[in-house]
């Protein structure tokens, strides 16, 4: 039986990142996750997933405390309070952003923890599990640095602190008096350019220009609307989501997270969704960052196939963050699992699937892009037009979707929906630039996916449109259809749609996907709402002229945002939440649905 107290709420966590790897920082002081050097490497802190094997990174009072946790204004440093009746202390916790994206191996995660009022004892424990708790390590003192070693990685502790090894880890107690501090530094030491870390003083100087780094990237925004400190905090964390050498984004950081406790809806998000990266960029664009689009076009460029190379398309629905392809799926079955609910996997085998959405997400971004960040090249012209006739020649057959189901391949809207967007905004850019194109071709297969669409998933008993091709069942994501521009958002049959969609899978603004007892999607159990189609609800309900409505739903869904700002994937029945942590899709879609909403009221 697993002690649910051993594991802190999935939102209790703040998050500090390098654009190559993050770590999750609990509320108490722990480091419970964090792979190195990169976000799809082997962990080497996973207690989130499993207390005992997992290994941690624990700083805390050695007395009882309150902690509150938030970010330094406009940046991804995270300050962890704690409270006592014997003083006041805080931990910094940022990794530097190194100055070269090219950079992969030299990497540091600093922990600095200050006394601010009174007087506090406090303890240090740094539990490396190195390859998911897998593999054995050793660890030997030099001075004032710890060495753990392992077959795969070698990383270097520095501390200011006395500490002691104990079986392999490193315990250090302390006391601080007001306006004393002391700082740990976790870096790599089996790289060629590792440099041992220095003192104080060079803490405060990475602290320093860590800060300066967020602030200046977030300078380029040109959101002035009405919900600042969400829309940009959400960028931020976008941001935190981008590997700098490759332009790659992930959809999050971490693995296996449940979207349903003691179930099996457990999975690896570390990677390169295209659809969630392509939309991501969509988004930071609209923000006016244009650096991060230029770096994943490049990314993409890399990544075509020659359309008659594969069957499945010129693209595969996900990558590793190098570009890489192999991303088969395993068990890691000596873990329990977050509060026990198994199984943890690293992999996705979804990368065998067909999602046909994924370029209507891809070829839209790239549209836009042409039009808000510059124009694009023949390279990437090329690109699309392969995209483009390989989805006039395949779109009309069945496929996982884009919820990527398991129970096999299915005529799912959405897919065809965003078919429709991949050839719309091809044939846009095309005028606009007047590029080669078949267009009579490309014209009419556009025009036959539009005819199918709303005569073949139109189900006329229920006034709305549906999930599958002549079926009978409400789907979340056709909240994309006038999101997408496909159907006017005060078109008859749409609000007829939405409003069966209010009164069906919408509890309390909250939005689920579909219901799985009417749509079995090849998996046992229940999950939360949908946070993404959350504020798709609220965009489709701002761009009908609901604004009142759209607003309401918009500020109910803000306060579900844990302490800082953030979303997991899902929303469970408390509100607590569910699935990885944090979610990519879901802060994209906040950014959309704010902007939207901001239009409507003027």
């Amino acid at each position: 039986m697993v002690d649910e107290q051993r594991y802190l709420p999935i939102g209790e966590h703040g998050l500090i990142g390098n654009l190559r790897t993050v770590a999750l920082v609990g509320t108490d002081g722990t480091i419970d996750w964090c792979c190195i050097p990169r976000f799809d490497s082997p962990s080497v802190f996973a207690s989130i997933l499993d207390r005992d094997k997992g290994g941690f990174f624990s700083l805390t009072t050695d007395v009882p405390a309150n902690t509150r946790q938030f970010y330094f204004p406009d940046t991804n440093v995270l300050i962890t309070r704690f409270l006592s009746e014997d003083g006041v202390a805080e931990i910094q916790d940022y990794m530097p952003v190194p100055a070269d994206n090219a950079e992969t191996d030299h990497h540091r995660l600093i922990r600095r923890v200050r006394c601010v009022r009174g007087e506090l004892p406090f303890r240090a424990h740094i539990a490396p599990r190195f390859d998911y708790g897998l593999q054995p390590h050793t660890a030997r003192q030099e001075g004032t640095r710890a060495i753990f070693e392992s077959a795969s990685l070698s990383l270097a502790l520095n501390a200011t602190a006395p500490f002691e090894l104990v079986d392999g880890d490193v315990i250090s107690s302390f006391r601080l008096k007001q306006g004393e501090s002391e700082v740990f530094c976790l870096e790599r030491a089996d790289t060629a350019n590792s440099v041992p870390y220095g003192n104080a003083e060079e803490a405060e100087e990475e602290f320093t220009a860590t800060v300066a780094y967020w602030r200046r990237w977030l300078s380029q925004s040109r959101y002035r609307g009405r919900w600042r400190e969400a829309v940009h905090r959400s960028a931020l964390t976008l941001k935190l989501m981008t590997y700098a050498p490759t332009g790659a984004i992930v959809a999050s950081p971490t693995t296996s997270l449940p979207e349903r406790l003691g179930g099996s809806r457990n999975w690896d998000y570390r990677y390169v969704w295209v659809r969630d990266a392509a939309f991501c960029t969509y988004s930071l664009l609209r923000l006016g960052f244009t650096e991060e689009a230029d770096a994943f076009m490049g990314f993409l460029a890399a990544r075509v196939r020659e359309s008659d190379a594969d069957p499945e398309g010129p693209l595969q629905i996900m990558y590793r963050i190098d570009g890489s392809d192999t991303l088969s799926e395993r068990l890691l079955d000596h873990f329990e699992g977050y509060e026990g609910s198994a199984p943890v996997r690293v992999g996705n085998d979804a990368v065998n699937q067909l999602q046909l959405d994924i370029y209507g997400a891809l070829v839209d971004s790239i549209y836009l892009y042409n039009k808000w960040g510059q124009p694009i090249s023949s390279g990437v012209w090329d690109g699309v037009t392969t995209f483009v006739e390989w989805v006039c020649k395949n779109w009309d057959q069945p496929d996982e979707g884009v919820w990527e189901t398991r129970g096999g391949r299915r005529n799912f809207l959405y897919s065809r929906l965003m078919c429709w967007v991949a050839i719309e905004r091809a044939i846009r850019v095309a005028h606009q630039r007047g590029l080669p194109a078949d267009l009579v071709r490309w014209g009419a297969a556009r025009d036959a996916i539009y005819h199918q669409i709303m005569d073949r998933f139109w189900d006329p008993d229920l006034k709305a449109f549906v999930q599958h091709r002549d079926g009978h069942v409400l789907d979340a994501s056709v909240l994309m259809m006038p999101l997408s521009k496909f159907i006017a958002p005060s078109d008859p049959k749409w609000l007829s749609t939405l409003d069966l969609l209010g009164d069906t899978l919408v509890s309390d603004s909250l939005v689920y996907r579909y219901d799985p007892h009417l749509a079995p999607d090849g998996l046992e159990g229940e999950e939360g709402t949908m946070s993404i189609c959350t504020f798709w609800y609220v965009e489709a309900l701002s761009r009908a002229g609901q604004v009142d409505e759209a607003r309401l739903a918009f500020e109910k869904m803000i306060t579900y945002a844990n302490h800082l700002g953030l979303y997991a994937e899902q929303l469970g029945p408390t509100g607590e939440h569910l699935g990885n942590f944090p979610q990519a899709f879901t802060h994209l879609a906040l950014i959309s649905a704010a902007f939207n909403i901001d239009r409507a009221l003027g």
